[in-house]
């Protein structure tokens, strides 16, 4: 039973106590959300908007569906001394399984605007997408996106890439949102701050994502396909698709070569030679397939997600050294 629908039970039954009172902040604060945003929800499963299936219950929850809607929510909790989190496609992210103790943001903005081979985007739009409008308007730089799941928004707050491309090669500008200061600001390429996997709204958790410029060149939509469904028939066959995850859980190390310049090594790589493929706690295991990714084979928990994790690190520091560091984001 909800807190809304239990505290009405109460009320009717003339139960008093500490526990109504409780329930009674709960009421007020949701309806002085609802005030503002209309649509926001309350007690809201946050597994069912994660690609981990992982987590528990939201306090409230509310859809963006335009960039104002987006600002607007995150003015209105700022108003209310609000804890709040900006969800995109839920990828790359472990939610507790207490759940999350504020408002959910979940973007799904959605505007596209092209200008020869310059596309406007706001972030709750799909990589996926991105890459359908590159092919449909015979524009290349995005292919080794294809099959990348998530917003653009988180593709560009991680910097996602795969293949030796990365979305850095392609943004020519940021527009986001200071929380803090409650304004929207403009980055260039440089601005961004592109690092592997990091960005200033990566390392400023104040900045939101508002919308962005990709600048492609014009190619062959042939090509492009090709190449499209070749990373596509990759992934498959590499990734563990048939289970859920959040992704690859841990960055690739940096080394150096016989001649000193920086090398990734494969976080995969390490954790296959230590022999941690298929190693389980609950429902939680790490793939045969691809031992950097972490699936979720039924109703798996937060809690043994983070202990399987730690052993990883932890056999993976004894054998060979190397620390590795998380991805995914922890909430």
């Amino acid at each position: 039973m909800s807190w809304d629908a239990e505290l009405t039970k109460r009320l009717r039954i003339g139960e008093t106590g500490p526990g109504s009172f409780y329930l009674l902040y709960m009421c007020s604060n949701f309806l002085e959300l609802k005030k503002t945003l209309p649509e926001v929800e309350a007690d809201v499963s946050i597994k069912k908007h994660t690609t981990f299936r992982i987590g528990g219950l939201a306090k409230y929850f509310f859809t963006a569906k335009t960039k104002e809607s987006l600002i607007l929510a995150i003015k209105t909790a700022n108003k209310m001394n609000l804890p709040f989190y900006i969800l995109g496609g839920g990828s790359n992210v472990l939610f507790s399984d207490k759940g999350f103790d504020g408002l959910i943001i979940k973007i799904e903005t959605s505007e596209v605007k092209i200008q020869d081979t310059s596309i406007f985007l706001e972030s709750g739009i799909s990589t996926e997408k991105l890459t359908n409008i590159a092919l449909r308007e015979s524009l290349t730089g995005v292919e080794w996106a294809a099959g990348i799941p998530g917003t653009l928004g988180g593709a560009i707050r991680g910097n996602a890439g795969a293949f030796k491309g990365s979305i850095q090669s392609v943004v020519k500008s940021v527009e986001a949102f200071d929380t803090k200061e409650e304004k929207i600001i403009t980055f260039d390429n440089k601005g961004c701050e592109f690092d592997y996997r990091n960005s200033i709204f990566k390392k400023n958790p104040n900045l939101v994502i508002l919308s962005c410029e990709i600048q492609l060149k014009r190619g062959n939509m042939e090509e492009s396909k090709k190449e499209m469904k070749e990373r596509l028939e990759l992934r498959r066959k590499i990734h563990p698709l048939e289970y859920w995850s959040a992704g690859c859980v841990f960055e690739n190390p940096l080394s150096k070569d016989s001649e000193g310049e920086p090398k990734k090594i494969s976080a995969g790589r390490l954790i296959g030679e230590c022999g941690l493929e298929g190693k389980t706690i609950g429902e939680i295991k790490v793939s045969e397939k691809h031992s950097n990714f972490i699936v979720n084979t039924g109703n798996g928990k937060a809690e043994d997600v983070k202990e399987l994790i730690r052993v990883v690190k932890k056999q993976v520091k004894e054998k060979t050294g190397i620390v590795l560091k998380e991805e995914i984001e922890y909430i």
